[in-house]
């Protein structure tokens, strides 16, 4: 039998990849390449090739000699909190947000997220017919991985050709890398030049499971002036991943301090994203909670066939002590069940203090308000 209709939520923990950098190298080896290492980020250059349809070709070059990198941003622990600061008040009434409405401050926030920023520049070479892209720096990424960091590279495209792309290195546990890279287009005449949009998008890289977008930015070359190289500073905005929104979740989170025990009830879902060719999809909902790197317990309910409005309504609960809470991370991941092949993933949430605002806003909010059930919408991300 299902539980009562308790709000559920779902708890999931991501592990970080320390898979070396030499697997990214292996999916282009087809069409790249590569001279030198994926590890010589220092004092050697480097370049992948790749022939574009116009008769061209792409080269990344690796940071110069005496350029300095840095491969890890300074992280700080938060201190932990004491029970005492972590329960204010015992109360029964459930809080009940939403998205759009007046008390719901996370997702005004979110709306506005910081997704960081990144510096590169542009230009071209009339006598080579080369078009010069070079990758230096980001800063203020947002932490992609449960740990409160993430392991960000930068894919360049040419639009509205996606099937030729470079990628600067994956830069470990860094919310400010550096890559310094140079890319060159080579024999690529002037007049193509200025029909393609320079696309720059920032990832997160993750062994596990796909690569976290972070944001991307997007530029008409027939906008610059690229008889120099220009050198810009671009916010990154929200990826769009041509695919439309993937709908949303919503859930709650009831802490019992005194239990040392967190209940997850998966309430319902809206509006989810079609993964079948019939126009449909087969939801369910796997919760894993996790702590620190490693994967401590996994849940999921059941699956409501040919649904993209399902209601749950199913309950779960986790054993997490409190001095454990600020290093447990719960992944919530929405999937479309598949007979045939391999079941899709719709959408992910991350619950921690260490997550997005509006994933920040409902762990607070969880632990100011024991012992009751706090809901909230949240945005599938992919």
């Amino acid at each position: 039998k299902r539980p009562d209709p308790v709000l559920s939520v779902t708890i999931v923990l991501c592990g970080i990849c320390q898979w070396c950098q030499r697997k990214l190298g292996k999916r282009y080896k087809n069409s790249l390449e590569t001279v030198g290492t994926p590890d010589s980020s220092r004092g050697r250059s480097e370049k992948k090739t790749i022939k574009l349809p116009s008769g061209g070709k792409m080269v990344n070059t690796a940071s110069m000699p005496g350029q300095t990198q840095h491969d890890e941003s300074d992280r700080k622990t938060e201190p932990r909190s004491s029970v005492s600061d972590l329960v204010n008040s015992l109360t029964s009434e459930m809080l009940m947000l939403s998205p759009g409405s007046e008390d719901d401050e996370g997702h005004d926030s979110s709306s506005r997220e910081n997704l960081g920023r990144i510096q590169f520049s542009v230009g071209y070479n009339f006598q080579e017919s080369t078009l010069t892209v070079k990758i230096m720096k980001a800063q203020e990424l947002p932490a992609k991985d449960f740990s409160g960091t993430s392991d960000p590279f930068v894919k360049i495209y040419l639009l509205p050709d996606k099937k030729n792309k470079l990628e600067t290195k994956v830069k470990r546990k860094n919310l400010n890398p550096h890559w310094n890279e140079t890319f060159l287009f080579e024999g690529f005449p002037y007049e193509k030049v200025v029909q393609r949009v320079l696309y720059l998008q920032v990832l997160d890289y993750d062994r596990f499971s796909r690569n976290d977008p972070i944001g991307e930015v997007s530029i008409p070359l027939n906008k610059l002036d690229l008889t120099q190289m220009q050198t810009f500073w671009k916010e990154l905005k929200p990826c769009s991943d041509g695919s439309g929104s993937r709908g949303e979740l919503l859930l709650s989170l009831c802490y019992n301090p005194s239990g040392n025990s967190i209940i997850v009830n998966i309430i319902k879902a809206r509006n989810l994203k079609a993964m079948d060719i019939g126009g449909t999809s087969d939801p369910y909902v796997k919760v894993w909670l996790m702590y620190k790197d490693k994967r401590v317990e996994k849940k999921k309910t059941v699956v409501m066939k040919r649904c993209l409005n399902p209601v749950f309504n199913e309950s779960f609960i986790f054993d997490i002590p409190t001095e454990k809470l600020r290093e447990t991370t719960i992944i919530i991941t929405v999937m479309d069940k598949d007979r045939l092949s391999r079941n899709d993933v719709i959408g992910k949430i991350y619950l921690s203090w260490k997550s997005g605002p509006g994933e920040v806003k409902h762990w607070k909010d969880m632990i100011s308000h024991p012992r009751q059930a706090v809901a909230q919408w949240h945005q599938l991300k992919a």
